[in-house]
């Protein structure tokens, strides 16, 4: 989805910067106005303020909120754009004096959700996400959430006058939470379709733009499969993808796996947002290795490894196995590459758009599946050929011949499939 530039909202950015803060703000800045972007706006400018702690009536001090104020009259600036969640309160004060529409990170990134969710299930989860964000600052809101079509931040369940009816609210709030329940049977059915299917699952975690998407595509083309196999939307955006795809690709070794793509994390990734999404970044949990793609030529990439690591934490899946994965090396030098090394043990450096070590990727990836492969012939006699249709459906057969007592395949199968067809096994 590309972006109309014409009657873009003209925003102005701005964050704080305390004395505590180990993020270097004017990278967290450059991400904000990325942000922005991708929210259909357009930054006209920025303000930082240094301070030792947080205003708690206006976040960033009433002087300071009136010389916004006058800087915006002066710019002609319709939306002012906070890099810190704010409390309703301080909306309100903050609308107050400045007399501009006001939305912090969090309602931005929920704003962008909620433009790019096109599944239903993300549609609700998104959805869910907004109501518990706005329900304790309906106070903070003034005229602009109960106008249609209001711009930034008012996506998604601002157009339905959420300042009138709390009740009204919570009872959607209640209805959500059992359809994403529902929702989340229909998952785990298709979750015991694909463990029944005995084939690993690979996931892609990591910031968004990080290029997981592109990825994705380039490993399923590697798998050389005769029929088209639908790709993955790409766009050089924050979040341009939010649904989770679930592909089909090879091993070297020429043995099938399931590759899977999750929504991308973003530094303060919102709360609300983490907590909605938690059943699909459940898919996680139910994979076989975790490939954790890195920006190599993003300057905060240090930052943004321990972000995902964090991300990773709370879902309580560092205990997989984890291949860190540096892309984009097309745009940097890899020997000038900094980071933390407690947060990366298996690594490469790849470029998706060239190319670059994919082959060394999936070597990788085949070493560190927990699943073992061994290399049989089997015997299937002609009263069982459905089990010839699984194993074609499933592996990747090197030798197949029809034979007086049976169908003969030569193959590599799991260490499941081993034990459950044995009485076929010749060698």
């Amino acid at each position: 989805m590309i972006e109309k530039t014409i009657n873009r909202e003209k925003a102005l950015i701005v964050g704080v910067e305390l004395v505590t803060d180990t993020i270097d703000i004017d990278n967290s800045m450059d991400e904000l106005q990325e942000l922005v972007n991708a929210a259909g706006g357009v930054v006209i400018s920025r303000i930082t303020q240094r301070r030792d702690a947080i205003d708690p009536a206006y976040f960033i001090g009433k002087g300071k909120a009136e010389e916004i104020k006058n800087y915006c009259d002066e710019l002609d600036i319709n939306l002012v754009v906070f890099n810190d969640e704010l409390s309703g309160a301080q909306i309100r004060n903050l609308e107050n004096i400045i007399d501009r529409k006001i939305v912090d990170r969090t309602n931005l990134i929920l704003d962008i959700f909620a433009n790019r969710a096109s599944s239903r299930e993300g549609k609700l989860q998104v959805k869910l996400a907004q109501l518990n964000y706005r329900l304790p600052r309906l106070v903070g809101f003034r005229d602009y959430l109960s106008r249609e079509g209001g711009g930034i931040g008012t996506r998604g369940p601002g157009e339905q006058k959420l300042e009138t009816d709390r009740r009204h609210i919570l009872r959607e709030i209640d209805n959500i939470e059992r359809a994403l329940k529902d929702a989340e049977k229909a998952r785990n059915i298709k979750r015991k379709r694909r463990e029944n299917s005995n084939l690993p699952i690979v996931a892609l975690v990591g910031y968004t733009n990080a290029g997981k998407s592109t990825l994705l595509n380039r490993i399923i083309e590697m798998a050389g499969e005769k029929k088209e196999i639908k790709k993955v939307f790409v766009y050089d955006m924050l979040f341009a993808t939010l649904d989770t795809s679930l592909r089909r690709a090879k091993l070297p070794n020429g043995q099938p796996f399931l590759i899977t793509d999750t929504v991308g994390f973003v530094s303060k990734l919102p709360t609300h947002l983490v907590e909605a999404f938690k059943g699909t970044l459940e898919e996680v949990k139910y994979a076989d290795l975790l490939l954790h793609v890195v920006d190599a030529s993003n300057s905060d990439l240090d930052i943004q490894i321990k972000t995902t690591y964090n991300i990773l934490k709370e879902l309580e899946v560092l205990e997989k196995p984890i291949i860190t994965v540096f892309n984009k090396i097309d745009k940097a030098n890899v020997s000038d590459l900094v980071y933390d090394s407690r947060y990366v043990d298996k690594k490469v450096f790849i470029s998706s758009k060239d190319r670059t070590n994919l082959g060394k990727l999936l070597e990788l990836v085949e070493e560190n599946l927990p699943q073992e492969y061994k290399k049989v012939k089997l015997m299937i006699p002609y009263d069982r050929q459905n089990l010839v249709n699984y194993f074609l459906d499933n592996y990747e057969v090197d030798h197949i011949e029809y034979l007086v007592e049976g169908t003969r395949l030569n193959l590599s199968i799991n260490q499941i499939d081993y034990e459950r067809y044995s009485e076929y096994i010749l060698c």
